[in-house]
């Protein structure tokens, strides 16, 4: 298992990617063999003064660095020994088994898209956040930002990408899926979400149990919530706010200390054919570490297999 780490994306890469790659390494027992892409020069006095076995880890030059704020197409067609493009060459070429980075999402994306692929018969990829539920338990939200408007045929494949998702991610059996919407009631809602109920009712891959509210999103009623990246987008810089405004005002909670991204890493490129993890432009050592047990998961629970399959079984029927 190859697991390549984009270390000079981010607003405190290289230092807190290397933090995370040390903090993986002597927490986590695996056998995974880390893929480091970054400037060679800036990362051997750092890894070095990290101490760490160096036969856990390979250093893969990149002379260029793709900037937070540049034109995602254009950054990856003229910086091609970027850490991001060198990125998606290895992992398009099987150099590498997973793909993770915490810089610029545009180009992530673009990659992810373009040079890796979708897999046959998703119309579109999407990104998910994970929702901290008053139980304990965690559900799933998507999509969350990258699909501001969708046609209904898109929320019933996101629907599908969540469950297999909740159920090899997460552990969760039988996942049961919800569309977020503005009333209980089947016909509720705006002409998407309409549009949308019956695809999820009917579809037979899903656990659909039907609506739900804002006030449910943080309780257990489902497993999956679907909603267009707009709506999600919003409810997701909604629920890191409460994290923000607890820190902020010094209260200490252990259910708000849960909506702390740090905890999650990052969120997976779900659709795309191979293993792609995007993290937060603010991600710190935690957040990369953690990033790196998730692509270990999605190799190992061979998740995009099981995508794969799935959809299949979607276009043939």
């Amino acid at each position: 298992m190859r697991i390549g780490l984009d270390m000079m994306g981010g607003d405190y890469a290289p230092v807190e990617a290397v933090k995370g790659v040390q903090l993986f390494l002597s927490s986590v027992a695996t056998d995974a063999h880390l893929v480091l892409i970054g400037d060679e020069q800036v990362l051997t006095p750092l890894l070095a003064g990290a101490q760490l076995d160096q036969s856990r880890y390979t250093v893969v030059h990149s002379s260029q660095i793709i900037g937070m704020n540049e034109h995602p197409t254009k950054a990856l067609k003229e910086k091609p020994q970027s850490s991001i493009s060198i990125g998606f060459y290895l992992l398009q070429n099987k150099k590498i088994d997973a793909f993770i980075s915490a810089g610029n999402t545009g180009a992530m994306m673009v990659g992810a898209i373009y040079s890796i692929k979708l897999i046959e018969g998703v119309q579109r990829p999407t990104i998910s956040t994970i929702l901290p539920r008053e139980n304990g338990s965690l559900g799933l939200l998507l999509d969350v930002g990258i699909n501001a408007d969708c046609k209904p045929e898109n929320l019933a494949q996101f629907a599908v990408l969540g469950s297999l998702y909740s159920q090899y991610i997460m552990g969760t059996t039988s996942p049961k899926v919800g569309l977020l919407n503005i009333g209980e009631e089947e016909g509720k809602g705006n002409l998407l979400a309409q549009a949308t109920y019956p695809l999820l009712k009917e579809n037979t891959q899903i656990n659909f149990i039907g609506n739900v509210e804002g006030r449910d999103i943080f309780k257990d009623h489902v497993d999956v919530i679907v909603c267009e990246g707009f709506t999600g987008n919003v409810v997701l810089k909604m629920a890191e706010s409460f994290h923000d405004v607890a820190v902020r005002r010094n209260i200490k909670d252990e259910y708000i200390d849960k909506f702390d991204f740090e905890q999650y890493g990052g969120t997976p490129v779900l659709g795309v054919a191979e293993p792609v993890i995007i993290g937060h432009g603010i991600s710190g050592a935690r957040a990369f570490s953690n990033m790196i047990v998730l692509a270990k998961q999605m190799i190992e629970s061979k998740l995009l297999d099981k995508i794969k399959e799935s959809f299949v079984v979607t276009k043939e029927g």
